[in-house]
């Protein structure tokens, strides 16, 4: 009497449907990943590409003879902070372009940080292209 049964069981596995699942996971963190923010400062990295929009940016260049300018126009740096707040008077959606030239001391790049902080102006740091 045999009492074997006749459906035997396969040992083998099949890999298809754990490399699908592999591969969806693979997509799904990838898409995830880049929505997620951190809580970092958004900066202008030395060597990006972008372009910033000159008519609505006021530029704000320091030298390495320490003196401010706005656009080319010379400036205490006393009344630095008034000749801003009369520029950005009216239009909120402008930003401050700090072009500060190498070998300029912090403490001037902080300063006009500091401006833009106190009154909520943005700011970019200019920096030279790639």
């Amino acid at each position: 009497m045999n009492l074997r049964g006749r459906n035997r069981v396969s040992a083998e596995f099949n890999m298809s449907s754990m490399t699908d699942i592999v591969f969806l996971l693979l997509i799904f963190f990838m898409l995830t990943s880049t929505m997620v923010t951190t809580n970092a400062l958004d900066l202008v990295l030395p060597k990006a590409k972008g372009k910033t929009d000159s008519n609505k940016n006021i530029s704000v260049s320091i030298n390495k003879d320490l003196e401010v300018f706005i656009d080319k126009e010379q400036v205490a740096e006393a009344e630095l902070e008034s000749k801003l707040l009369s520029i950005f008077a009216g239009d909120e959606t402008r930003a401050i372009v700090l072009r500060a030239e190498e070998g300029v001391p912090i403490e001037k790049a902080v300063n006009v940080l500091d401006i833009a902080n106190r009154n909520q102006i943005k700011v970019v740091l200019a920096v030279r292209p790639k």
